[in-house]
Parts: C-alpha cells; sequence; structure tokens
C-alpha cells in the first residue's frame, strides 16, 4: 500500500526530493494533486510504500531541516 508522507508545493519540489529518496534506496512515486494547468504550480504528493513511510518521512525531514 501507497502513503502519503509529503505534499510538496510544485514538481520541481516533488522531482527534487524524489531523487533523494531514491539515491536512499525508497522507491517512490508523485502523485498531482491540484493546481492550475500550469504544472510548475500544482501540489504534488510523494508517496511511498507504508513499509518505508517512516524512514521517508525522516529521510526528508532531515533534508528539510538542513535547508
Amino acid at each position: 500500500m501507497w502513503t502519503v508522507i509529503y505534499i510538496a508545493p510544485n514538481a520541481d519540489v516533488a522531482e527534487q526530493y524524489k531523487s533523494h529518496l531514491t539515491d536512499e534506496g525508497i522507491f517512490v512515486q508523485l502523485r498531482p494533486v491540484s493546481g492550475t494547468k500550469k504544472k510548475m504550480n500544482s501540489l504534488v504528493e510523494i508517496l511511498v510504500s507504508q513499509s518505508e513511510a517512516e524512514e521517508a518521512h525522516e529521510i526528508l525531514t532531515n533534508l528539510m531541516n538542513k535547508s
């Protein structure tokens, strides 16, 4: 089962976080949520398997705290 661990404000941020999680060995799916017709302004859900959700959330939290 897939679990949403974060909702990114746009596709660029979602892709950046996906890349980082993938580098850590976590399989990630992105799913657009809402926004305008411009993909750059659409919210994007970041999903991982339920079994990896806690680890993925910790990785993202650490990444965000470094920024």
